[in-house]
């Protein structure tokens, strides 16, 4: 006879993963289009172990992609990227800016835009994850 049992790390794991989207909305009510100039944001980064952003300033990696895949934050705002993929993924400018290296599971990333403008950025390691914050 075929009995099925609860296995408590799947179900942690489902659990932790439905908090974990709850608290992935973005706050942002506009669009982020601009035609500021793009400029090298004066920044501080950082990268860590589990633990993620906030409210309109977290971008989620899952799913192979960055969500949202734009984002618009007033100068001075922190960032934090958070890797909830299989997978390994980077933060990385496209002029070179800041990178955040290898980010395994659970792994976050933050950037601190203190200059406005357009920064586009991508996975070095998956070159079709691409997304823009952009600064104003």
């Amino acid at each position: 006879m075929f009995r099925s049992r609860p296995r408590p790390a799947l179900l942690a794991t489902i659990v932790a993963l439905a908090v974990a989207l709850a608290a992935c909305g973005s706050s942002s009510s506009s669009p982020a289009a601009t035609t500021a100039p793009t400029s090298a944001p004066a920044a501080s980064s950082a990268a860590s172990p589990a633990g993620g952003g906030g409210g309109g300033n977290a971008v989620t990696i899952q799913n192979f992609a960055f969500g949202p895949a734009t984002l618009e934050v007033p100068v001075g705002t922190t960032v934090t990227w958070t890797n909830q993929d299989s997978a390994s993924h980077t933060v990385t400018a496209d002029d070179g800016s800041f990178d955040s290296k290898s980010l395994s599971t659970g792994q976050t990333f933050s950037q601190t835009f203190s200059t406005a403008g357009t920064f586009t950025y991508h996975c070095s390691i998956h070159s079709t994850m691409k997304a823009t914050v952009t600064v104003k």
